[in-house]
């Protein structure tokens, strides 16, 4: 599916919140509402405010957390959280009080297990592009390559929500373009940063990607994740332009500065191995929107589940769950960042369909999925706090560390 560009509603949405008892326009909400469901909303930095409210929702009764964010405010901006590396994890309160977050949420799905490929390292990598202060992270793993639920027809995992450099929130698509020049030819770049390659192809790995093992990403294939890895792999690493050492397995350890690790698996294996130690090569990479020429400060990977006011077709009304959302609304200036509660008297959850619902009650125009589960976490700061407290309660009782998230940075 592509998301299309300058299609957010003109208008600024009214959002009210009502009583226990009340109703949000788009949301099932009919019923009371538990005890202390009313809540009004929270100053917690100079445009971003927090509350809390609770959904009847059809599994049952449903306590969300909700920032509200004004890109308007010309002391506020969205960036990601995350540990420095591509390859790794922490929990969100965590993350956003070393980056100096005043709130945020939880981000993409990620490499969380890899029992269908025993001895191999599960690398904590998420599925999707990242971008933070504008400098590209990494690339989108095959769809068959990711962890999460089913996406909703037309999406993948080179979906992303982000905000450019003007300020505007979006959804958008980011494709990765590169290439890898070698004496002889020149070879398409098949990914950045990723736990997984496809098929045939070669990947580069560069000092955002951390010290994880690079094996993972010779594993399965591009439409089934489960296969077996790759028997036909190479790694040389390439420093200032010439090639200086070669494997024949994937390595592990950090990737210096200056310094460029090529992993390829079958043909791309093949196409590696011609090379000797001390040729030059040259790599090129960046990532392509489909939406718009505005260069991005910050993206992060997901899948959108209302596109200009609209529920996507086939949106998941079964299975409930604890979830974790990001509505856009005003034209992108206006971001609503929402987490379910995974405390017992909350945990039915809601639906994918549910999601979208509750996001356009919001007055969001566009909406996009992240990960949820014990995934799913909101932190913010309580006014004139140091740090963040984390708002919602995890599902499995403590924070999850994740790869990423959305950080909410206010200098007023």
């Amino acid at each position: 599916m592509t998301l299309r560009q300058n299609r957010f509603r003109a208008g600024r949405a009214v959002l009210t919140f009502l009583t226990a008892c009340g109703a949000l326009a788009g949301t099932v909400l009919t019923g009371a509402a538990p005890a202390g469901a009313a809540q009004s909303a929270v100053r917690i930095a100079s445009g971003v405010t927090y509350r809390q409210y609770d959904i009847q929702a059809a599994k049952g009764p449903t306590r969300v957390h909700v920032l509200t964010v004004n890109l308007r405010d010309p002391h506020v901006r969205l960036d990601l959280l995350h540990p420095g590396a591509v390859a790794a994890r922490a929990p969100v309160s965590q993350l956003a009080d070393a980056q100096g977050a005043v709130a945020g949420v939880n981000g993409d799905f990620f490499n969380i297990t890899e029992t269908q490929h025993p001895g191999v390292e599960a690398t904590g990598a998420s599925v999707g592009p990242a971008v933070a202060r504008g400098r590209t992270l990494k690339a989108a793993v095959p769809d068959g390559q990711r962890f999460g639920p089913a996406m909703p027809a037309g999406t993948s995992t080179r979906n992303v929500l982000g905000m450019g450099v003007d300020r505007r929130a979006r959804l958008d698509s980011l494709s990765l373009s590169g290439s890898v020049w070698t004496p002889w030819t020149r070879l398409p770049l098949g990914g950045l940063n990723q736990y997984a390659l496809p098929v045939d192809s070669v990947g580069a790995f560069t000092s955002a990607w951390g010290s994880a093992s690079r094996v993972r990403a010779t594993c399965g294939t591009d439409t089934d994740r489960a296969a077996p890895c790759s028997t036909d792999t190479y790694e040389v690493t390439v420093r200032r332009g010439r090639v200086v050492a070669a494997a024949d397995t994937p390595g592990s350890g950090p990737v210096a500065a200056g310094t460029t690790v090529l992993v390829g698996r079958e043909a791309g294996a093949r196409q590696l191995r011609k090379l000797s130690v001390g040729e030059r090569v040259r790599i090129q990479h960046s990532l392509v929107a489909s939406a718009t020429r505005v260069p991005y400060r910050f993206a992060i990977g997901g899948y959108p589940v209302l596109d200009d006011g609209q529920p996507l077709p086939g949106l998941d009304r079964t299975t409930a769950a604890v979830r974790t959302a990001v509505g856009i609304a005003d034209g992108g200036r206006r971001v609503l960042l929402l987490a379910v509660d995974g405390a017992v008297a909350y945990r039915t959850g809601l639906t994918v369909a549910e999601v979208a619902d509750t996001m356009k009650g919001l007055g969001s125009a566009d909406a996009f999925s992240l990960d949820g589960g014990g995934s799913s976490t909101l932190v913010s700061r309580d006014p004139g706090a140091a740090a963040v407290s984390v708002r919602n309660h995890p599902a499995g009782g403590a924070e999850r560390p994740v790869p990423n998230g959305i950080g909410v940075f206010s200098t007023g």
